[in-house]
């Protein structure tokens, strides 16, 4: 007889969210549409909008360093060339 190996459960923390209810029923709704209980549907917003703003500030970042320092106009044309040489023979 096998032994059954009790996989871990995820340690979730029940927090309250105060929403209006008409917000509050679109989210149900968009919920609903998806398949997904209420929290599924908010944890994966949350996620999502915490994606999007790592995402953000690393574009941030990379704008100020080319602002510090911009690349040379010799190594911009070099880029150009090689990626126009490429481009001629994909096919799309």
């Amino acid at each position: 007889m096998r032994k059954r190996i009790a996989k871990p459960r995820a340690s979730y923390r029940i927090i309250q969210v105060p929403m209006d209810p008409p917000l509050l029923a679109r989210v149900d709704s968009a919920a609903a549409h998806v398949a997904e209980s209420r929290s599924a549907y908010i944890r994966g917003a949350c996620e999502w909008r915490l994606r999007r703003e790592e995402a953000e500030a690393l574009d941030r970042r990379y704008i100020e360093g080319y602002r510090r320092k911009p690349e040379k106009q010799a190594w911009g044309k070099l880029g150009a060339k090689l990626l126009a040489r490429r481009l001629r023979g994909d096919r799309w």
